[in-house]
């Protein structure tokens, strides 16, 4: 399986909220969905509990409970009429239909929201095989035409006396100033790895990581180790082809976050500065490393295309729950392998974690996953140090939550609190965040603080750029009529 959320054509993405100048690399990939899984019609979706927001459509065959806030174990299916049953209560809920793909493992991409899943990306090596055997065509072919013109030339030359003349500096001797792409490059490249992911049924992909801290942790996508976590093997690989053995410390399946540690890591290890990414603006320019289908240490570039924008990502699989980002876009070149990697501003702060996705179509180089058309979207990084740290200290992941199934239908008109809850739970949990604000079944959140709310998974993506504790203020309709009310964020601990 591809650790990649990149691949597949999306559905429409529904409206984001309006970018204030500000993810999402992904995916897991909307923007970003996870890329090699062939598309798949999803039933309509079903409320998501407890997290935060909404119930995405179910696959077929298989419902999910409603998302609800970090407490909730609802799966997401689209907003479930009255008298359906509710989705599985496992969590985090099914991808909504369309969702992007992961942008990472073996080949990347989270799509955008909406997208339709990718087929996964071929076994390590299967793919690769194919891209080096073209590029080794190519190679042969441009070296025999360069023999062919270099004769030529020289026997011209011969005949017309006429001399060349050389540059007094070659490119490799030139200064790189550390503002310029070249010098952030140069300076990241060293803190950055090749991951690659083996599970215990010899499936497996490629990704990318980035060193964290000097004790030998290193940040990448939780698809990008998935396969690995239950007895499987880990490896992280440096540009400089010294490889060490890793394990899994922690991962957060629904923040699409995951932290490895390096056996025997080395004594000199940089970690990459962090930027703020909440101070990021629209048409900064951005630097993304990776291995796009397993090609390490590329480095591409771009700049912020939006912000805030509100990605859904899975693998495409009957039994993946989504990942929801509030994603900072980008059009720098991203494609499966890129997954995990940093997204690096112009002085080589990492304010991303490019994650996933869009793409129109599947195909390249005989890897049946789709590439990059310059739709890439990158979880924010202040969201990720957060995860990160938690992953850490305790090996599991916190979210927020505001303990209301939302549903996770395709809408612009808000994320609208379902009527039946999970399992037969209550919509609106009893003394949970949303019910001690006054919310209840059927009311519409349109707004959460400044940030205008289209759909339920817009609310969960926004809910969980904010930590357990946090007041927010939510604006909503009921009876046709607009109110807002203060809540305070819950908590809910793991995955399940």
């Amino acid at each position: 399986m591809s650790t990649e959320n990149e691949g597949t054509a999306v559905p429409p993405a529904p409206s984001a909220p309006p970018v204030p100048v500000d993810t999402p690399a992904a995916s897991a990939q909307p923007a970003a969905p996870y890329p090699d899984q062939p598309p798949s019609h999803a039933p309509s979706p079903a409320p998501h509990d407890g997290f935060g927001p909404a119930a995405a459509p179910a696959a077929p065959a298989q419902q999910q409970p409603a998302n609800q806030g970090p407490d909730a174990s609802q799966g997401h299916t689209a907003d479930a009429p009255q008298g359906h049953t509710p989705p599985d209560a496992s969590w985090p809920p099914p991808p909504p239909p369309g969702a992007p793909t992961y942008g990472g493992g073996g080949g990347d991409g989270h799509g955008g929201w909406g997208a339709s899943y990718q087929p996964p990306a071929p076994k390590p090596g299967r793919g690769r095989t194919g891209l080096v055997a073209g590029f080794l065509v190519a190679a042969l072919v441009m070296g025999a035409l360069g023999g062919g013109l270099g004769y030529t030339l020289a026997k011209n030359n011969d005949e017309t006396g006429s001399t060349t003349v050389a540059a007094s500096d070659t490119g490799g001797s030139l200064k790189r100033d550390a503002g310029t792409v070249a010098g952030v490059a140069a300076k990241a490249l060293p803190s950055t790895v090749t991951i690659q992911a083996e599970g215990s049924n010899g499936e497996g992909g490629t990704g990318t990581g980035f060193v964290f801290d000097k004790q030998g942790h290193i940040v990448t996508n939780n698809h990008v180790v998935a396969e690995a976590v239950d007895g499987g093997k880990l490896s992280a690989t440096f540009p400089n082809g010294k490889k060490y053995a890793a394990e899994v410390v922690g991962h957060a399946q629904g923040y699409d976050v995951a932290v490895i540690k390096l056996e025997n890591a080395p004594s000199d290890l940089n970690p990459l500065p962090l930027g703020n990414s909440d101070k990021v603006a629209v048409g900064d320019s951005t630097i993304a490393i990776g291995a796009p289908f397993g090609l390490s240490d590329t480095v591409t570039t771009g700049i912020i295309s939006a912000k805030n924008r509100p990605v859904a990502s899975s693998d495409g699989s009957g039994s993946s729950k989504a990942s929801y980002m509030s994603a900072l876009q980008t059009d720098a070149s991203i494609n499966p392998g890129n997954s995990g990697g940093p997204l690096l501003d112009a002085q080589g702060n990492v304010i991303g974690i490019n994650s996933a996705i869009q793409s129109t179509s599947n195909g390249g180089f005989g890897t049946g996953q789709a590439g990059s058309i310059g739709l890439g979207f990158a979880i924010p990084v202040n969201q990720a140090e957060f995860v990160a740290k938690q992953l850490i200290k305790s090996g599991e992941p916190v979210y927020a939550k505001i303990g209301a199934s939302v549903s996770l239908e395709e809408t612009t008109n808000g994320a609208k609190l379902t009527e039946q809850g999970v399992n037969g739970s209550d919509p609106v949990e009893a003394g949970g965040p949303a019910a001690d604000a006054g919310l209840k079944p059927g009311d519409v959140i349109t707004k959460l603080d400044d940030r205008v709310i289209d759909s339920g998974p817009t609310l969960i993506g926004e809910i969980w750029t904010h930590k357990p504790g946090d007041e927010v203020t939510v604006t909503y309709e009921r009876g046709g009529k607009e109110n807002t009310t203060e809540l305070t964020l819950g908590s809910k601990v793991g995955d399940d």
